[in-house]
């Protein structure tokens, strides 16, 4: 299943790319948690902060409970990444694996989190004035930005996955 997948240079550079982002993604969260207390938070910038917090739900904080059913949180997930392999693993199209590799670095990180530490560390703190961004991680960036260049790709330049 995987023998093709690393047979050519191209693929198995999106693999060492998908492993940096997956080792920045976790030494980050790691970082954070042995230096901050939950919810302890330093000014970085104007409007940045490093705020260290605890998602037990979904992106941005949604359904962010600890009461919920953390092993149907986490099988919804793998599930996705599943999904998301297979489409690595059939597409032809570099561009399309980029982003897939891209969302896959982040959602494998994420649910790293989700198995170890039993919730995801966020502490990327976006504002402006009393306005705050739900907090995120390094992996929630890969996943948005995989998607947005996936989407942009389909809606502005009429490329087909």
């Amino acid at each position: 299943m995987f023998g093709n997948l690393f047979n050519n240079k191209s693929n198995l550079n999106l693999l060492i790319f998908s492993i940096i982002l997956l080792i920045f993604d976790q030494v980050s969260k790691a970082m954070i948690v042995s230096q901050f207390d939950l919810y302890e938070s330093i000014s970085v910038a104007p409007f940045f902060n490093l705020t260290f917090v605890v998602n037990y739900g979904f992106a941005f904080g949604f359904l962010n409970s600890p009461s919920l059913n953390q092993i149907i949180v986490s099988i919804v997930i793998l599930s996705i990444i599943i999904y998301f392999l297979y489409l690595l693993i059939k597409t032809q199209d570099h561009f399309f694996k980029v982003c897939l590799v891209l969302i896959l670095s982040g959602a494998v990180g994420n649910f790293l989190d989700r198995i170890f530490r039993g919730y995801v560390v966020d502490f990327i703190d976006i504002y402006v004035f009393n306005y705050h961004w739900p907090a995120f991680n390094f992996a929630d960036s890969c996943i948005s930005v995989g998607f947005v260049i996936l989407i942009f790709n389909i809606l502005f330049l009429n490329k087909k996955i």
